[in-house]
């Protein structure tokens, strides 16, 4: 069974940072690219990040660029994502997507405020 579990959300003050982290199984998560992606309250969802199953190369939205870092280790099966300087606007449910067959996790709540 495939399943995408995330953690790693919560409140933090403006300016703090916090490290995401997304479980997968019932695939190896290596193997393909991957993605983050958030959805504030009353908007639809934003892409936040891409890493690319061959070479590991990233991608990620003007929004989070120089603040947000992608990343993944093979042998523990796990995406991440760290988040630093985070801003209000950065408040959200923040899923993990497996690309390929566009299914996400059941997400975790980012609340930036102080």
């Amino acid at each position: 069974e495939v399943q995408l579990v995330e953690s790693g959300g919560g409140l933090v003050q403006p300016g703090g940072s916090l490290r995401l982290s997304c479980a997968a199984s019932g695939f190896t998560l290596g193997r393909y690219d991957m993605s983050w992606v958030r959805q504030a309250p009353g908007k639809g969802p934003e892409w936040v990040s891409n890493i690319t199953s061959v070479g590991g190369t990233t991608y990620y939205a003007d929004s989070v660029k120089g603040r947000f870092t992608i990343s993944r280790d093979v042998a523990k099966n796990t995406l991440y994502l760290q988040m630093n300087s985070l801003k209000p606007e950065d408040t959200a449910v923040y899923y993990c997507k497996w690309n390929y067959y566009n299914i996400r996790g059941q997400g975790t709540q980012v609340t930036v405020s102080s």
